[in-house]
């Protein structure tokens, strides 16, 4: 048996793959979303949020502290609405503090 073992680069990887390309839109759906509420955020507290996951019409922000998720706990409605009014369908942001 004569195999030949090629590198291919994430991205060819991921197209190949439907669920690896599922998980890279999401992702990528994830990332642009944070990047349409980054300016309602303070600029204090942006370095504390990364884009997390969705799933259906809930997205979940990952938080660095306490204090952050306190303070973006006010901004969710306005969070929420920015979105909707961008065209995502977007029910519910959760807040995960990671330790």
């Amino acid at each position: 048996m004569n195999r030949r073992h090629y590198a291919v680069t994430l991205q060819q990887a991921s197209e190949d793959s439907p669920t690896l390309a599922k998980l890279t839109a999401l992702t990528r759906d994830s990332s642009d979303r944070l990047k349409a509420i980054e300016m309602l955020i303070p600029a204090a507290l942006r370095p504390a949020i990364q884009a997390g996951p969705i799933d259906g019409d809930s997205w979940c922000l990952l938080v660095k502290s306490n204090a952050a998720a306190a303070k973006i706990r006010q901004l969710l409605p306005a969070l929420q609405a920015h979105l909707r009014s961008r065209g995502w369908e977007v029910n519910a942001i959760r807040l995960k503090v990671q330790t």
